[in-house]
């Protein structure tokens, strides 16, 4: 693993974070009291110095040490700690500095948008869960916003304890991840949640790889335009206008706070530079990800940009295809009694696609969504059904973590057949005896709901009346689907269609 450093400490000045006298050592954000090594594995750890200062670092009984390079920058690897700890972190140069109550273990990052964000004090009986999250060994970090073209290099943070005290704003499916791992595993955990709210993935991918497929030119190119007409003194307007109307009473129609879209969570790269890329190359065990429903209208783009973002952060990590699971969109909006297109179905087939990229999962939750409210309560399942795929595929316990998915259609007469894989205890329609969610269209193209049948563990007969010769079959294919094809082991199939294209 290794950390792009690049800068001096020169840069942090420049760009706000203050500046670092030259003859000091010292740390980002990530290394501080209470933080999380991942076990298993060397570690990095990094920081700044006089151009040619010695630098040692200590921990455990070990030592590793290294000389600062011209432009300040230097960086040892630790190798693996024993689980546990706690341990003091030394680091020595022209001064001391002392890292107190260290503990080795699990690393996951938590990122995403407003669904990863969603704090534990919001979901389903979150009093209970709140009271109940007295985990010392669970250490939490948050990476505070910052929407920029620049790389940073740092941030001021800081790792808490997980108690009742400290949990509630903290990222609920992190958490509910983080600590089934740490129940079931017994080791310490370390969370580092850089999520924001209503983020596009665009945001969270370097320029240049962006600029490297005319896929991303048209959105790069309005951005360009909008970032480029938008001053300061346009945003003192907005703000002035803002403070008028609050000043005022707050009268018809709302206002918001007035966002700046230089510095938002919509630009390209801004979120790359800003909150991912301070925590590039830290020892982690993986990535967890809530994201999609911001990019639900560019879903053809998504099946680009979202492997693109997955392999661009193991390339720039260093530490190989590391474990890289998602969420995928829940259901939301109004149910329709008819089949048809829909933009979000549409979303989550691009991130199924995605699978196709090595050590990658999927949780599907078209069952856990509410059709009122894009924030569902309910992240009990989704963090549940999350580290499904890290505890069979990271850990060695004999589950299958995935949801069934399809893998093949036969059609013999007016019936298509469709056998799905990853099946565990077999298929069965959860509530009702009828298997609902299914359309079929003929050589017209039209779609209509069809009559299904489960045969056997994993497959099922589909046909619908009118329709002598199936053509193309799908399943769940809505923004709110009503489907109820599940494996017996809980999981609900995964939506799919036969005529993607």
């Amino acid at each position: 693993m290794a950390k792009p450093l690049v800068k001096s400490a020169v840069f942090l000045s420049i760009f706000g974070l203050g500046l670092i006298s030259q003859a000091d050592v010292s740390l980002p954000g990530l290394f501080g009291d209470h933080m999380v090594f991942q076990r298993e594995q060397s570690n990095p750890v990094w920081g700044w110095a006089d151009a040619g200062e010695e630098v040692t670092v200590s921990i455990n009984g070990q030592s590793q040490s290294t000389t600062a390079d011209e432009d300040g920058n230097w960086q040892v690897e630790l190798d693996p700690l024993p689980v546990g700890g706690p341990y003091t972190l030394q680091v020595e140069g022209n001064n001391s500095l002392t890292v107190e109550d260290v503990l080795s273990g699990e690393v996951w990052i938590c990122s995403g948008q407003s669904n990863m964000e969603w704090p534990i004090s919001r979901v389903n009986n979150a009093d209970v869960e709140i009271v109940s999250a007295n985990y010392p060994e669970i250490r939490l970090m948050t990476v505070p916003r910052i929407g920029t073209q620049e790389p940073q290099l740092t941030f001021n943070g800081k790792w808490v304890l997980c108690s009742p005290e400290t949990v509630g704003n903290f990222s609920a499916v992190g958490y509910l991840f983080g600590r089934r791992i740490h129940n079931t595993l017994g080791v310490p955990v370390g969370l580092i949640d850089n999520s924001w709210g209503g983020s596009a993935a665009e945001a969270w991918v370097p320029r240049e790889k962006l600029e490297a497929s005319e896929t991303f030119s048209k959105y790069l190119a309005d951005w360009e335009k909008k970032t480029s007409e938008y001053t300061d003194e346009i945003h003192a307007e907005k703000v002035a206008e803002y403070n008028e109307w609050k000043a005022a009473g707050k009268p018809d129609p709302k206002m918001r706070w007035p966002r700046d879209p230089r510095t938002g969570q919509h630009r390209p790269a801004n979120l790359y530079n800003g909150v991912l890329y301070p925590l590039i190359g830290y020892g982690i065990r993986g990535v967890i990800w809530y994201q999609g429903e911001t990019n639900g209208g560019r879903a053809e783009a998504y099946r680009e940009l979202f492997p693109l973002m997955i392999s661009t952060w193991r390339e720039d990590w260093g530490q190989g295809d590391f474990p890289f699971y998602w969420v995928q969109l829940a259901d939301f909006q109004a149910e329709k009694e008819e089949p048809g297109d829909s933009s979000w179905a549409n979303l989550r087939e691009a991130q199924t696609m995605t699978l196709s990229l090595p050590n990658t999962g999927e949780a599907v939750i078209i069952d856990a969504g509410e059709g009122r409210d894009i924030h569902p309560r309910d992240k009990q399942t989704v963090a549940s059904r999350l580290v499904r795929h890290a505890l069979a595929n990271d850990y060695g316990f004999d589950m299958v973590p995935a949801s069934p998915i399809f893998e093949s259609m036969d059609v013999e007469g007016n019936v298509a057949t469709i056998t799905f894989s990853s099946i565990d205890e077999g298929l069965y329609s959860f509530d009702t005896k009828d298997v609902v969610g299914f359309a079929v269209a003929g050589e017209d193209g039209n779609f209509v709901w069809a009559d299904a049948k489960i045969v056997g563990k994993d497959k099922v007969e589909v046909s619908a009346e009118g329709v002598e010769t199936p053509v193309a079959v799908r399943y769940a294919w809505a923004m709110n689907p009503i489907a109820n094809l599940y494996d017996r082991n809980g999981l609900p199939v995964t939506p799919f269609r036969t005529d993607s294209e």
